[in-house]
């Protein structure tokens, strides 16, 4: 008799107030995966997405209701906000597991926290770790339970407590040809509380969806526990016969591609955006990309041609210095002509900036404000220089840390070692950036009433007006740092 398998993750939105606040929920992806391929073989499989929910608790009742033999704790990979492996999310996944056991259920975990520290989530009383890509390893692990095997040695990719000692198999092999993949188990999920979600903070219905895994480049802070360092990529017409399932179903009116970088590989963007028109899907897109892909015009009128709108660039520092020491691969200059190259398409470029690299400088500090604020991105996400383990940055860094080693919720922005200016200064550096942001924004907008003051609509006189607020409040905010800085 086949195992009745629950299936959960560990990101309860409610304990990121930031995000709750901003309220733009994806479904667990690498979840729905899992459920997909459990199912495919014959397991009865069931879903407990702690999204909306408010204590980790509450999968009692669910297990109570389910009555499963296995909870498998799967974390969602493709979810940037998993892999910064917040303290809440972490002590969520103990909790879950602690009350799984109670109930005699065999707990797997799987997830870029549990693999960078499995020994910990074993001790928690979690009886195996998946290691690395999980789906093909938790398949092989649910049909050793089923079968009543005691010895898993011969499982690849996981992680359990032997007799003696932790035990570690060899690693997985990737997938290879992500095809074969079955779609995500969307029927999972309650995918109208996503919906009215998006509606009520955005006025329009976002879902999630991944073409590739992986990413081939080594900038030296970014972990990558789960795919690696290889990169796989979907076929642009099995993406496409997705893409027409969720519309048909579920009638999305825009996509978060969330993969490190999208299109890739040579030819697919165009292949793509071909089969988009040919369908006639009428969808927005955003992305990530990297400014050296984004130089490329054929490229980004693919992207345009296709429906895309955003496009997150990690642009990371407007230091060639700071970029050279992260082993980025890119240019300021190269930034530059994307971002001028997706405005002229009609795409939004967005940024990355991350502040507090080793050896960074008030100057190298200075030149990156200097380019958010005359590039102007439509959107900027800046954080601090977050130590994972298995990277370059954590191993120069980890003698200088404190004993505070992941933030408790993605809002924190604490540095964790020791740097040029304190952890204060950080925080003031991110509320005077955006502020310094807005304020020229609002003077682009005023610029642009006075050159056609006929076009001028309520939003761009309301975003012109907003100077009056981020003028002062810009300047309040450099004293501060300014301050800041000489402590």
């Amino acid at each position: 008799m086949k195992p009745r398998i629950l299936l959960t993750h560990s990101y309860f939105m409610r304990l990121d107030p930031k995000q709750w606040e901003a309220m733009q929920p994806y479904a667990p992806l690498a979840t729905l995966y899992a459920a997909a391929i459990l199912r495919d073989h014959g397991y009865e499989v069931s879903l407990f997405d702690t999204m909306f929910v408010s204590d980790p608790a509450a999968i009692e009742k669910v297990i109570e209701t389910t009555t499963p033999q296995i909870l498998v704790i799967y974390d969602d990979g493709f979810n940037y906000l998993t892999k910064m492996c917040l303290t809440n999310m972490r002590e969520a996944a103990f909790r879950m597991a602690e009350i799984a056991k109670q109930r005699g259920c065999t707990v797997i975990m799987s997830g870029s926290d549990a693999t960078d520290h499995c020994q910990q989530y074993l001790e928690e009383g979690i009886d195996f770790v998946i290691i690395g890509e999980a789906e093909m390893s938790l398949l092989e692990l649910v049909h050793a339970i089923r079968e009543r095997q005691t010895d898993f040695s011969k499982i690849n990719g996981l992680a359990y407590k032997g007799q003696q000692d932790l035990v570690r198999t060899q690693p997985r092999s990737l997938i290879r040809d992500l095809d074969e993949l079955p779609f995500p188990a969307w029927d999972l999920v309650d995918v109208e509380a996503y919906r009215n979600a998006w509606m009520k903070s955005t006025g329009y219905f976002s879902m999630n969806m991944t073409t590739t895994r992986g990413c081939p480049f080594k900038c030296n802070w970014c972990a990558k526990p789960i795919y690696g360092n290889r990169y796989h990529s979907r076929s642009p017409e099995q993406v496409v016969a997705e893409l027409q399932m969720l519309k048909t179903k579920y009638g999305f009116d825009h996509i978060w591609f969330c993969d490190d970088i999208f299109g890739l590989k040579p030819g697919w963007v165009q292949a793509f955006a071909r089969l988009v028109a040919d369908t006639e899907l009428q969808f927005r897109f955003k992305i990530q990309a990297r400014a050296d892909l984004l130089v490329q015009e054929n490229y980004v009128t693919a992207l345009a041609f296709a429906g895309c709108d955003n496009v997150w660039m990690g642009a990371e520092s407007g230091s060639q210095q700071i970029l050279d020491a992260m082993d980025k691969g890119i240019t300021v200059t190269q930034i530059e002509q994307a971002t001028h190259l997706l405005k002229e398409q009609g795409i939004k470029p967005s940024f990355f900036i991350q502040f507090g690299y080793l050896g960074e400088t008030r100057k190298d500090i200075d030149c990156t404000i200097d380019m958010i604020n005359r590039l102007l991105p439509y959107s900027i996400g800046i954080s601090v220089s977050y130590p994972l383990p298995g990277t370059v940055f954590y191993e120069k860094v980890k003698t200088g840390m404190t004993n505070k080693t992941n933030w408790t919720d993605s809002d924190e922005l604490q540095l964790m070692f020791r740097n040029t200016y304190t952890p204060a200064f950080y925080k003031q550096l991110y509320q005077y950036v955006h502020r310094s942001h807005r304020q020229h924004l609002a003077l682009s907008y005023i610029r642009g009433l006075i050159q056609k003051p006929l076009h001028a609509g309520f939003f761009a006189c309301k975003k012109a007006a907003s100077w009056f607020y981020y003028y002062p409040a810009t300047w309040l905010a450099l004293k501060k740092l300014n301050r800041l800085a000489k402590i």
